[in-house]
């Protein structure tokens, strides 16, 4: 690990392994310590570990727990309750959309929609947005 500051931490959370990797790629070559996890239970586990992270990405479509199950349970235990929590998902109705930032999401992204180098570049937004 090289002694670089870094822009913050990433937890990502998607139940596909392709995604999961080529964002942890993208988000570690951009400066971020990056937590990737296949479930929310498995990042659920990592915050209860005390991983503390700046921002966490989450699938909304997952087997066993979806991502709003997910984000209703970060409010529960008040996990990451700094963190800027963003959905990325493939559901494009406004319907889920409404959930999403029902259940705590920050912002909501549509994976057709962006580009990952752009996921990046909303994220850095965001936290910029967020910190002082």
């Amino acid at each position: 690990m090289n002694n670089v500051t870094e822009k913050g931490k990433i937890l990502l959370v998607d139940d596909d392994k392709f995604l999961l990797d080529m964002y942890s790629m993208k988000f570690s070559a951009a400066g971020y310590a990056v937590e990737a996890c296949v479930s929310g239970k498995e990042a659920l586990d990592v915050l209860r570990a005390g991983f503390k992270p700046d921002t966490i990405l989450l699938d909304l479509t997952m087997p066993e727990l979806d991502g709003f199950a997910f984000l209703d349970i970060l409010s529960q235990e008040k996990l990451a309750p700094k963190a800027l929590r963003i959905a990325l998902t493939n559901q494009s109705e406004n319907t889920e959309k409404a959930k999403a930032v029902e259940s705590g999401a920050d912002r909501y992204i549509v994976k057709a929609s962006m580009i990952p180098s752009e996921v990046v570049n909303t994220v850095e937004e965001e936290l910029k947005k967020k910190r002082p």
